[in-house]
């Protein structure tokens, strides 16, 4: 496991093209001069000793320290024992609409980047609950296992997308039909599932019956709002642009709303509470509260518990490779210069 104190250092690695271009842009100005002074035959004869190659590898050099000196600044950091600890809390599980409805934007920018967000928040509330990942549209697609790994869980939510689900409505009965396969634990007494989506269902009577089929199994079923009641048209981009609006069969603009009566009915018979998201602090503190008043399950949990740094590494390398850029000449090395490897020099 690699972890990486410094990441911001890593836009450093920019130099590197730009010093490439500014090393091509010289070269090519000196070259440019050298032949208004005299003809590559006098040129060589004036500086027999000069070395065609050595200026490319003084660069590779250059570049080569400057590489590992960021790597040293970043300072990453490699996990050298896995210990098993024990953890206590909730198991979660995220089911997050991603509908073509998800698109609207009565809520800025739009409801599905909404929904990523308020989840992500409710992650950094998080302190050592297990959590998974569903997505779902005419279809629930399993996004991350139950896990601890709340860095892993951004990474995925944050590439959850329109166009993940080939097979386009609003299932929410197949998302928590899906959630229920995600508590393992059978003596797990505290299974939440969070549903975020605008309550477009296409499937309000399978949705009972897997809401009962849930609860049954301990599952409390909250249900998060992202959208206006007033709603908004749904716009169809190509590379970031509004190409047209979403029609119906009879051509007319297709205007998707925030149903809160659909997701107010899903919580109560889950057993859990509706909230709207559309004050992302309100609803994250409404949530935390609400797992905080749940008795916490311990379980047992893998991870790193110690990371040594590694940058010195890194550091010597970079070092090395300066040495050398400034130790190095531009006029050939003798022991080179016999072997010719370059064809840097001639018998005639």
């Amino acid at each position: 496991m690699v972890q990486f104190d410094e990441k911001l250092y890593f836009y450093l690695l920019g130099l590197i093209p730009v010093l490439f271009l500014l090393f091509l842009l010289v070269q090519v100005w000196k070259r440019s001069k050298q032949r208004e002074f005299a003809n590559a035959r006098m040129l060589k004869r004036l500086a027999p000793e000069k070395s065609r190659f050595k200026a490319s590898l003084k660069l590779i050099m250059l570049l080569s320290g400057i590489t590992f000196l960021v790597l040293a600044l970043v300072n990453p950091k490699i996990g050298t024992k896995l210990e098993t600890v024990k953890r206590e809390g909730v198991d979660i599980v995220f089911a997050v609409d991603v509908s073509k409805s998800m698109l609207a934007e009565d809520i800025a920018p739009n409801r599905l980047e909404k929904a990523k967000r308020l989840v992500s928040q409710i992650i950094n509330q998080l302190a050592s609950d297990r959590i998974g990942i569903i997505a779902y549209a005419g279809q629930a697609f399993p996004q991350l296992p139950i896990t601890t790994d709340y860095s892993a869980a951004k990474m995925f939510l944050q590439s959850m997308n329109t166009d993940m689900l080939s097979s386009q409505g609003t299932a929410i009965n197949s998302a928590i039909d899906l959630a229920s396969t995600y508590y393992n634990d059978e003596e797990q007494t505290n299974r939440v599932l969070f549903i975020v989506s605008d309550g477009e269902d296409h499937s309000e009577g399978n949705t009972l019956e897997a809401l009962e089929k849930a609860v049954s199994q301990g599952i409390k079923v909250y249900t998060i709002g992202v959208g206006k009641i007033k709603g908004a048209p749904i716009p169809i981009k190509r590379n970031g642009v509004v190409e047209s609006l979403k029609k119906n069969q009879e051509g007319e603009v297709v205007i998707s709303r925030l149903n809160e009566s659909v997701l107010t009915q899903i919580a109560a018979t889950g057993n859990g509470s509706y909230v709207n998201g559309a004050n992302t602090e309100d609803a994250v503190t409404f949530i935390k509260e609400e797992l905080d008043k749940m008795d916490k399950k311990e379980f047992e949990a893998k991870q790193f518990a110690e990371y040594k740094d590694q940058f010195q590494w890194f550091l010597g390398i970079a070092i090395f490779f300066l040495f050398l850029d400034i130790f190095l000449l531009d006029r050939k090395t003798k022991w080179l210069k016999k072997l010719n490897l370059f064809n840097e020099h001639d018998n005639s």
